[in-house]
């Protein structure tokens, strides 16, 4: 397995600075090989802007068109190539963050904004009667699996089905669903750890071995089983789930997750 660990915490010896060097421990030594991305040792820029693309804008900066026409013109900075190549080498991609205000911390997202550009990560396949493009279980990084190894603040109940903040399933959808599935990678279930702030050294041991039980079974566990969208759960193209697919009483978010 190969596997490209993402991660966006300042501090290195925070807690996911320590997850994420359990993760590079366990896999290694497990015969696995494994790249890291340190998004805030790397100095990473967070925003778009037309210096990614270089010759390819001309004129007022379109960023679907422009950094389509950079991917492929290959004039793409450096540093978002270099990442993108990283992609394409992992099976298996693993993004370490905290939960910072019911996201992802703005430096991750502005990876996620940098390397996922039109014709590298969206913006492929054909629109007919039947396709709406290569998208959510297909497309360019179809065949690839990402966990999201996610601490959080809170206690757990905080998180769940009627807690104040709102499930974490559901906090975690744009990311699951909107950044991993919609380029074709397949999340995993993803591995939260709450109350991250007041953890003793007894229940971080605790959650140690959790990780790492947790990574030494990447391969052999299910991901979410998302709906895909070319294959007869959506009508074209409104995108609209069929009536009667869904189970009895599922709203929301839910209804994009089979079974």
């Amino acid at each position: 397995m190969k596997t490209l660990i993402v991660h966006a915490h300042p501090e290195p010896e925070s807690l996911n600075g320590s997850l994420k060097d359990l993760a590079v421990s366990t896999l290694e030594g497990a015969g696995h090989e494994v790249r890291v991305s340190d998004l805030y040792a790397m100095n990473w820029k967070a925003v778009v802007d037309a210096a990614d693309y270089g010759p390819e804008v001309s004129g007022r900066l379109l960023v679907a068109r422009d950094s389509g026409r950079a991917f492929e013109a290959g004039t793409l900075t450096q540093d978002v190539r270099a990442e993108q190549e990283k992609l394409l080498w992992a099976d298996t991609v693993i993004l370490q963050f905290p939960l910072w205000w019911y996201s992802m911390p703005a430096i991750l997202k502005g990876w996620v904004d940098r390397v996922f550009t039109y014709r590298f990560a969206y913006g492929v396949g054909e629109h007919s009667d039947t396709r709406y493009g290569e998208r959510f279980g297909e497309g360019t990084l179809a065949g690839r699996k990402a966990l999201l190894s996610v601490t959080v603040g809170g206690p757990e109940p905080h998180y769940a089905a009627r807690g104040i903040n709102g499930p974490i399933d559901d906090l975690l959808f744009p990311i699951h669903h909107g950044i991993l599935y919609y380029p074709g990678i397949e999340p995993l279930p993803p591995f939260v750890l709450h109350g991250a702030d007041r953890m003793t050294d007894e229940e971080y041991a605790d959650a140690a071995k959790a990780w790492e039980q947790r990574l030494l079974t990447l391969e052999s566990t299910e991901p979410i089983a998302f709906r895909p969208q070319n294959f007869g759960d959506y009508e074209i193209p409104s995108l609209q789930l069929k009536q009667g697919l869904e189970p009895a009483g599922r709203t929301g978010f839910g209804l994009h997750v089979r079974g």
